[in-house]
Protein backbone atom coordinates (compact mmCIF):
# COMPACT_ATOMS: atom_id res chain seq x y z
CA UNK A 1 0.00 0.00 0.00
CA UNK A 2 1.36 3.45 -1.33
CA UNK A 3 0.71 5.80 0.99
CA UNK A 4 2.27 8.45 -1.30
CA UNK A 5 -1.24 8.22 -2.97
CA UNK A 6 -3.75 9.82 -0.04
CA UNK A 7 -1.52 12.99 -0.37
CA UNK A 8 -4.21 15.54 -1.39
CA UNK A 9 -2.30 16.70 -4.74
CA UNK A 10 -2.59 13.04 -6.04
CA UNK A 11 -6.03 12.59 -4.57
CA UNK A 12 -7.50 15.85 -6.50
CA UNK A 13 -5.55 14.59 -9.73
CA UNK A 14 -7.63 11.30 -9.48
CA UNK A 15 -10.81 13.29 -8.88
CA UNK A 16 -9.89 15.04 -11.68
CA UNK A 17 -8.98 12.78 -14.03
CA UNK A 18 -11.90 10.08 -13.79
CA UNK A 19 -13.01 10.78 -17.75
CA UNK A 20 -9.59 10.66 -18.93
CA UNK A 21 -7.85 8.23 -20.79
CA UNK A 22 -6.10 5.73 -18.29
CA UNK A 23 -4.19 3.64 -20.97
CA UNK A 24 -2.52 7.13 -21.90
CA UNK A 25 -2.07 7.83 -18.27
CA UNK A 26 -0.46 4.23 -17.73
CA UNK A 27 1.98 5.05 -20.46
CA UNK A 28 2.83 9.15 -19.34
CA UNK A 29 5.11 10.60 -17.00
CA UNK A 30 3.33 10.46 -13.65
CA UNK A 31 3.14 14.22 -12.42
CA UNK A 32 4.17 13.08 -8.88
CA UNK A 33 7.99 11.57 -8.01
CA UNK A 34 6.71 8.45 -5.61
CA UNK A 35 2.99 7.53 -7.56
CA UNK A 36 3.52 5.54 -10.10
CA UNK A 37 1.87 5.77 -13.62
CA UNK A 38 0.38 2.40 -13.56
CA UNK A 39 -0.84 3.33 -9.82
CA UNK A 40 -2.47 6.45 -11.11
CA UNK A 41 -4.38 4.52 -14.22
CA UNK A 42 -5.60 1.81 -11.54
CA UNK A 43 -6.73 4.36 -8.90
CA UNK A 44 -8.63 5.76 -11.08
CA UNK A 45 -9.80 2.75 -12.94
CA UNK A 46 -10.87 1.38 -9.82
CA UNK A 47 -12.95 4.18 -8.57
CA UNK A 48 -14.46 4.50 -12.01
CA UNK A 49 -15.81 1.10 -11.55
CA UNK A 50 -17.25 1.71 -7.92
CA UNK A 51 -19.68 4.66 -8.91
CA UNK A 52 -22.26 2.57 -9.12
CA UNK A 53 -21.36 -0.83 -7.64
CA UNK A 54 -19.84 0.49 -4.09
CA UNK A 55 -21.70 4.08 -4.30
CA UNK A 56 -20.69 4.99 -0.53
CA UNK A 57 -16.84 4.30 -1.57
CA UNK A 58 -17.17 6.15 -4.67
CA UNK A 59 -18.45 9.19 -2.18
CA UNK A 60 -15.87 9.18 0.38
CA UNK A 61 -12.92 10.80 0.64
CA UNK A 62 -9.35 9.03 0.84
CA UNK A 63 -10.14 6.08 -0.44
CA UNK A 64 -7.44 3.96 -1.06
CA UNK A 65 -8.18 1.67 -3.65
CA UNK A 66 -6.89 -2.51 -4.55
CA UNK A 67 -6.01 -3.88 -7.77
CA UNK A 68 -9.22 -3.57 -9.87
CA UNK A 69 -9.24 -7.10 -10.08
CA UNK A 70 -10.42 -6.85 -6.13
CA UNK A 71 -13.49 -4.44 -7.13
CA UNK A 72 -14.36 -6.81 -9.59
CA UNK A 73 -14.33 -9.62 -8.14
CA UNK A 74 -16.21 -7.89 -4.59
CA UNK A 75 -19.80 -7.96 -3.38
CA UNK A 76 -21.56 -4.72 -4.48
CA UNK A 77 -22.99 -2.74 -2.01
CA UNK A 78 -27.02 -3.91 -3.16
CA UNK A 79 -26.16 -7.35 -2.32
CA UNK A 80 -23.46 -7.33 0.70
CA UNK A 81 -26.33 -5.19 2.14
CA UNK A 82 -28.66 -8.32 1.69
CA UNK A 83 -26.38 -10.63 2.86
CA UNK A 84 -25.82 -9.03 6.07
CA UNK A 85 -29.98 -9.97 6.78
CA UNK A 86 -28.78 -13.35 6.96
CA UNK A 87 -26.10 -13.47 9.85
CA UNK A 88 -26.94 -14.88 13.45
CA UNK A 89 -25.69 -13.73 16.67
CA UNK A 90 -23.18 -10.89 17.65
CA UNK A 91 -20.35 -11.80 16.32
CA UNK A 92 -19.65 -12.95 12.98
CA UNK A 93 -15.90 -14.02 11.00
CA UNK A 94 -15.37 -13.11 7.14
CA UNK A 95 -12.56 -15.90 5.92
CA UNK A 96 -11.82 -14.37 2.63
CA UNK A 97 -12.32 -10.79 3.44
CA UNK A 98 -11.03 -9.18 0.26
CA UNK A 99 -11.61 -5.69 -0.02
CA UNK A 100 -13.88 -5.77 2.89
CA UNK A 101 -17.61 -4.62 1.47
CA UNK A 102 -19.59 -7.28 3.45
CA UNK A 103 -17.71 -7.03 6.50
CA UNK A 104 -18.59 -3.50 6.34
CA UNK A 105 -22.31 -4.40 5.80
CA UNK A 106 -22.37 -7.44 8.38
CA UNK A 107 -20.40 -4.74 11.06
CA UNK A 108 -23.55 -2.29 10.83
CA UNK A 109 -25.67 -5.14 12.20
CA UNK A 110 -23.73 -7.54 14.30
CA UNK A 111 -21.55 -6.25 17.70
CA UNK A 112 -18.22 -7.44 16.13
CA UNK A 113 -16.83 -8.61 12.80
CA UNK A 114 -13.08 -10.11 11.80
CA UNK A 115 -12.25 -9.57 8.69
CA UNK A 116 -9.27 -12.00 7.47
CA UNK A 117 -7.65 -11.65 4.25
CA UNK A 118 -4.37 -13.81 2.96
CA UNK A 119 -3.42 -10.70 0.91
CA UNK A 120 -1.41 -8.81 3.39
CA UNK A 121 -1.38 -5.49 0.91
CA UNK A 122 -5.35 -5.96 0.57
CA UNK A 123 -5.82 -6.43 4.55
CA UNK A 124 -4.25 -3.26 5.43
CA UNK A 125 -6.47 -1.60 2.12
CA UNK A 126 -9.39 -2.60 4.19
CA UNK A 127 -8.10 -1.84 7.35
CA UNK A 128 -7.53 1.65 6.47
CA UNK A 129 -10.49 1.99 4.14
CA UNK A 130 -12.66 0.73 7.14
CA UNK A 131 -11.58 3.65 9.54
CA UNK A 132 -12.07 6.08 7.01
CA UNK A 133 -16.07 4.95 6.39
CA UNK A 134 -16.13 4.89 10.17
CA UNK A 135 -16.63 1.59 11.17
CA UNK A 136 -14.47 0.81 14.21
CA UNK A 137 -15.81 -3.01 15.39
CA UNK A 138 -13.97 -5.05 12.31
CA UNK A 139 -10.74 -6.56 13.71
CA UNK A 140 -8.65 -7.11 10.30
CA UNK A 141 -6.10 -9.99 10.18
CA UNK A 142 -3.69 -10.82 7.19
CA UNK A 143 -3.87 -14.98 7.37
CA UNK A 144 -5.51 -17.49 5.55
CA UNK A 145 -8.88 -17.76 7.89
CA UNK A 146 -9.39 -21.39 7.49
CA UNK A 147 -6.45 -21.91 9.27
CA UNK A 148 -6.83 -19.33 11.81
CA UNK A 149 -10.49 -21.23 12.90
CA UNK A 150 -7.98 -24.56 12.92
CA UNK A 151 -5.75 -23.14 15.02
CA UNK A 152 -7.47 -20.92 17.73
CA UNK A 153 -10.13 -21.36 20.03
CA UNK A 154 -12.93 -19.06 19.17
CA UNK A 155 -16.24 -19.60 17.85
CA UNK A 156 -18.27 -17.57 16.21
CA UNK A 157 -22.11 -16.81 16.02
CA UNK A 158 -21.80 -16.77 12.07
CA UNK A 159 -19.37 -17.71 9.43
CA UNK A 160 -19.42 -16.23 5.96
CA UNK A 161 -17.00 -17.19 3.24
CA UNK A 162 -16.58 -16.77 -0.18
CA UNK A 163 -14.40 -19.45 -2.06
CA UNK A 164 -12.81 -18.81 -5.30
CA UNK A 165 -12.92 -21.05 -8.28
CA UNK A 166 -9.33 -22.67 -9.03
CA UNK A 167 -10.34 -23.71 -12.21
CA UNK A 168 -12.06 -20.68 -14.20
CA UNK A 169 -12.02 -22.16 -17.78
CA UNK A 170 -15.08 -23.85 -17.93
CA UNK A 171 -18.75 -22.33 -16.93
CA UNK A 172 -19.70 -25.94 -15.23
CA UNK A 173 -17.69 -26.06 -11.75
CA UNK A 174 -18.16 -27.82 -8.40
CA UNK A 175 -17.42 -26.53 -4.70
CA UNK A 176 -14.71 -28.75 -4.92
CA UNK A 177 -13.27 -27.05 -7.28
CA UNK A 178 -13.14 -23.73 -4.88
CA UNK A 179 -10.28 -22.90 -2.95
CA UNK A 180 -10.67 -22.95 0.11
CA UNK A 181 -12.40 -26.24 -0.22
CA UNK A 182 -15.52 -26.21 1.66
CA UNK A 183 -16.96 -29.61 1.37
CA UNK A 184 -13.81 -31.02 3.06
CA UNK A 185 -13.95 -28.91 6.17
CA UNK A 186 -17.83 -28.44 6.30
CA UNK A 187 -17.20 -30.50 9.60
CA UNK A 188 -14.64 -27.68 11.25
CA UNK A 189 -16.87 -24.68 10.18
CA UNK A 190 -19.97 -26.18 12.02
CA UNK A 191 -18.06 -26.52 14.89
CA UNK A 192 -17.63 -23.55 15.25
CA UNK A 193 -20.45 -21.53 14.67
CA UNK A 194 -24.38 -21.80 14.32
CA UNK A 195 -24.70 -21.00 11.09
CA UNK A 196 -22.54 -20.84 7.32
CA UNK A 197 -23.03 -18.62 4.77
CA UNK A 198 -21.52 -19.20 1.78
CA UNK A 199 -21.60 -17.66 -1.37
CA UNK A 200 -20.77 -19.00 -4.58
CA UNK A 201 -21.36 -18.08 -8.51
CA UNK A 202 -24.77 -18.04 -10.35
CA UNK A 203 -23.17 -20.33 -12.25
CA UNK A 204 -23.32 -23.59 -9.38
CA UNK A 205 -25.93 -25.57 -10.26
CA UNK A 206 -28.53 -25.76 -6.79
CA UNK A 207 -29.24 -29.56 -7.21
CA UNK A 208 -25.11 -30.58 -7.71
CA UNK A 209 -24.44 -28.04 -4.23
CA UNK A 210 -26.79 -30.00 -2.20
CA UNK A 211 -25.60 -32.96 -2.77
CA UNK A 212 -21.87 -31.80 -2.21
CA UNK A 213 -23.01 -30.25 0.94
CA UNK A 214 -25.02 -31.19 4.22
CA UNK A 215 -27.65 -29.22 6.37
CA UNK A 216 -28.72 -26.66 3.71
CA UNK A 217 -31.38 -24.83 5.20
CA UNK A 218 -31.84 -22.05 2.51
CA UNK A 219 -30.46 -21.34 -0.98
CA UNK A 220 -31.10 -17.46 -1.53
CA UNK A 221 -30.22 -16.62 -5.52
CA UNK A 222 -30.01 -13.25 -5.81
CA UNK A 223 -30.41 -10.92 -9.16
CA UNK A 224 -30.25 -6.93 -9.52
CA UNK A 225 -32.02 -5.92 -12.51
CA UNK A 226 -32.43 -9.58 -13.97
CA UNK A 227 -28.48 -10.15 -13.45
CA UNK A 228 -28.51 -13.33 -11.21
CA UNK A 229 -25.51 -12.20 -9.29
CA UNK A 230 -24.67 -14.66 -6.45
CA UNK A 231 -25.78 -17.61 -4.96
CA UNK A 232 -25.77 -17.77 -0.85
CA UNK A 233 -25.99 -21.19 0.66
CA UNK A 234 -27.42 -21.18 4.35
CA UNK A 235 -25.93 -24.24 6.08
CA UNK A 236 -27.76 -24.00 10.27
CA UNK A 237 -25.71 -26.37 12.88
CA UNK A 238 -29.07 -27.33 13.99
CA UNK A 239 -31.12 -27.75 11.53
CA UNK A 240 -34.03 -30.77 11.43
CA UNK A 241 -32.94 -33.54 9.50
CA UNK A 242 -36.31 -33.72 7.67
CA UNK A 243 -36.75 -30.60 6.53
CA UNK A 244 -35.63 -30.04 3.12
CA UNK A 245 -33.58 -26.55 1.67
CA UNK A 246 -35.78 -23.78 0.89
CA UNK A 247 -35.09 -21.96 -2.11
CA UNK A 248 -35.81 -18.86 -2.02
CA UNK A 249 -35.38 -15.95 -5.43
CA UNK A 250 -34.90 -12.64 -4.39
CA UNK A 251 -34.48 -9.33 -6.88
CA UNK A 252 -32.63 -6.47 -5.37
CA UNK A 253 -33.80 -3.48 -7.38
CA UNK A 254 -36.45 -0.36 -6.28
CA UNK A 255 -38.78 -2.72 -4.66
CA UNK A 256 -37.35 -6.19 -3.15
CA UNK A 257 -39.06 -9.35 -4.26
CA UNK A 258 -39.31 -12.64 -3.08
CA UNK A 259 -40.66 -16.35 -4.58
CA UNK A 260 -39.60 -19.28 -2.30
CA UNK A 261 -40.23 -22.67 -1.96
CA UNK A 262 -39.34 -26.11 -0.66
CA UNK A 263 -37.12 -28.53 -2.58
CA UNK A 264 -39.81 -30.74 -4.24
CA UNK A 265 -42.89 -28.66 -4.55
CA UNK A 266 -41.58 -27.71 -7.98
CA UNK A 267 -42.01 -31.02 -9.24
CA UNK A 268 -45.68 -29.70 -9.62
CA UNK A 269 -47.34 -30.18 -13.05
CA UNK A 270 -49.36 -27.28 -14.48
CA UNK A 271 -51.38 -27.81 -17.89
CA UNK A 272 -50.17 -25.50 -20.44
CA UNK A 273 -53.48 -23.71 -21.36
CA UNK A 274 -52.74 -20.41 -22.22
CA UNK A 275 -54.58 -18.22 -24.55
CA UNK A 276 -52.58 -15.21 -25.60
CA UNK A 277 -54.20 -12.27 -24.77
CA UNK A 278 -53.63 -9.65 -22.06
CA UNK A 279 -50.13 -9.33 -20.00
CA UNK A 280 -47.40 -11.65 -21.35
CA UNK A 281 -44.55 -12.39 -18.15
CA UNK A 282 -40.95 -13.13 -17.99
CA UNK A 283 -39.38 -14.30 -15.24
CA UNK A 284 -36.24 -12.80 -13.66
CA UNK A 285 -33.54 -14.69 -13.67
CA UNK A 286 -33.35 -15.36 -10.20
CA UNK A 287 -36.49 -17.23 -10.34
CA UNK A 288 -35.42 -18.91 -13.87
CA UNK A 289 -32.19 -20.00 -11.52
CA UNK A 290 -34.34 -21.24 -9.11
CA UNK A 291 -35.79 -23.75 -11.05
CA UNK A 292 -39.27 -23.29 -9.63
CA UNK A 293 -40.77 -22.65 -13.04
CA UNK A 294 -44.41 -25.01 -12.34
CA UNK A 295 -44.52 -22.92 -9.21
CA UNK A 296 -45.07 -19.64 -10.81
CA UNK A 297 -48.42 -19.74 -12.45
CA UNK A 298 -50.33 -20.86 -9.56
CA UNK A 299 -48.34 -18.21 -7.41
CA UNK A 300 -48.99 -15.47 -9.27
CA UNK A 301 -52.66 -16.44 -10.89
CA UNK A 302 -51.24 -16.87 -14.10
CA UNK A 303 -51.17 -19.38 -16.80
CA UNK A 304 -48.20 -21.15 -19.01
CA UNK A 305 -47.84 -21.03 -22.44
CA UNK A 306 -45.75 -24.47 -22.91
CA UNK A 307 -44.25 -26.73 -20.55
CA UNK A 308 -40.67 -25.64 -22.34
CA UNK A 309 -41.51 -21.87 -22.98
CA UNK A 310 -41.05 -20.08 -19.42
CA UNK A 311 -43.45 -17.43 -20.37
CA UNK A 312 -46.87 -16.47 -18.66
CA UNK A 313 -49.91 -14.98 -19.23
CA UNK A 314 -53.03 -13.39 -17.38
CA UNK A 315 -55.40 -11.16 -18.09
CA UNK A 316 -55.28 -8.71 -15.21
CA UNK A 317 -51.67 -7.37 -14.75
CA UNK A 318 -49.91 -8.33 -11.12
CA UNK A 319 -47.20 -5.99 -10.63
CA UNK A 320 -46.00 -8.49 -7.59
CA UNK A 321 -44.71 -10.41 -10.42
CA UNK A 322 -40.70 -10.61 -9.81
CA UNK A 323 -39.75 -9.90 -13.75
CA UNK A 324 -40.84 -7.79 -16.93
CA UNK A 325 -44.37 -7.61 -18.14
CA UNK A 326 -45.57 -6.96 -21.49
CA UNK A 327 -49.08 -5.73 -22.83
CA UNK A 328 -49.95 -7.81 -25.78
CA UNK A 329 -50.89 -5.87 -28.80
CA UNK A 330 -51.65 -8.46 -31.37
CA UNK A 331 -50.19 -12.07 -32.23
CA UNK A 332 -48.55 -12.68 -35.54
CA UNK A 333 -48.10 -16.00 -37.52
CA UNK A 334 -44.65 -17.13 -38.75
CA UNK A 335 -46.58 -16.99 -42.36
CA UNK A 336 -48.06 -13.21 -41.94
CA UNK A 337 -45.08 -12.01 -40.53
CA UNK A 338 -43.61 -12.35 -44.23
CA UNK A 339 -46.01 -9.96 -45.12
CA UNK A 340 -45.24 -7.51 -42.31
CA UNK A 341 -43.64 -4.28 -43.45
CA UNK A 342 -41.13 -2.09 -41.36
CA UNK A 343 -41.28 -3.88 -38.06
CA UNK A 344 -40.65 -2.44 -34.75
CA UNK A 345 -39.64 -3.89 -31.48
CA UNK A 346 -36.82 -5.23 -29.29
CA UNK A 347 -36.38 -8.60 -30.06
CA UNK A 348 -36.76 -11.93 -27.44
CA UNK A 349 -36.56 -15.18 -28.41
CA UNK A 350 -37.89 -18.22 -25.94
CA UNK A 351 -38.41 -21.79 -27.31
CA UNK A 352 -38.16 -20.72 -31.08
CA UNK A 353 -36.34 -22.53 -33.73
CA UNK A 354 -33.94 -19.04 -34.51
CA UNK A 355 -31.48 -17.05 -32.84
CA UNK A 356 -32.32 -13.08 -32.84
CA UNK A 357 -29.76 -11.73 -35.01
CA UNK A 358 -30.23 -13.81 -37.72
CA UNK A 359 -34.42 -12.87 -37.04
CA UNK A 360 -34.05 -8.98 -36.98
CA UNK A 361 -31.57 -9.31 -40.00
CA UNK A 362 -34.44 -11.36 -42.23
CA UNK A 363 -37.50 -9.27 -41.24
CA UNK A 364 -35.34 -6.11 -40.86
CA UNK A 365 -36.56 -5.07 -37.15
CA UNK A 366 -36.01 -1.81 -36.04
CA UNK A 367 -34.70 -0.75 -32.62
CA UNK A 368 -37.64 0.57 -30.76
CA UNK A 369 -37.70 1.96 -27.03
CA UNK A 370 -40.67 0.17 -25.31
CA UNK A 371 -41.69 -2.49 -28.62
CA UNK A 372 -40.96 -5.63 -28.58
CA UNK A 373 -41.23 -8.85 -30.56
CA UNK A 374 -41.56 -12.36 -28.48
CA UNK A 375 -40.30 -14.97 -30.65
CA UNK A 376 -41.59 -18.17 -28.59
CA UNK A 377 -43.99 -21.21 -28.96
CA UNK A 378 -47.44 -21.77 -27.29
CA UNK A 379 -49.37 -25.14 -26.49
CA UNK A 380 -52.18 -23.98 -28.30
CA UNK A 381 -51.19 -21.66 -31.26
CA UNK A 382 -48.10 -23.14 -31.52
CA UNK A 383 -44.81 -20.71 -32.76
CA UNK A 384 -46.15 -17.60 -33.29
CA UNK A 385 -44.61 -13.81 -32.73
CA UNK A 386 -46.40 -11.73 -29.53
CA UNK A 387 -45.91 -8.32 -30.59
CA UNK A 388 -45.77 -6.05 -27.02
CA UNK A 389 -45.43 -3.15 -25.20
CA UNK A 390 -43.58 -3.18 -22.08
CA UNK A 391 -45.16 -2.37 -18.98
CA UNK A 392 -42.73 -3.42 -16.15
CA UNK A 393 -38.92 -4.04 -15.91
CA UNK A 394 -38.31 -5.21 -13.19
Amino acid sequence: MNREILNSEVQEYISNHLTADVHKIAMAKSPFQNVSPAELSNQISAKNKSMRKLPSWYGSNFIYYPALLSIEQCSSEVTALYKSTLAVGKRLIDLTGGFGVDAYYFAKRLTSVTHCEINTGLSEIAAYNALVMLRKNIRFLATDGLEYLKSGTEDFDTIYIDPARRNTSGKVFMLKDCTPNVTLNLDLLLSKSQRIIIKTAPLLDITSGLKELKQVSEVHVVSVKNECKELLWIIDHDKPANQTAKIIAVTLNEITKTFSFYRGEEELTVPDEARLAGYLYEPDAALLKSGGFALIAPRYGLQKLHHQTHLYVSMSINTNFPGRIFKIKNVISTSLLKKQKDLKGNVIVRNYPDHAELLIKKYKIKPDNRNFLIFTHSTIEGNVIIDSEIIQHY
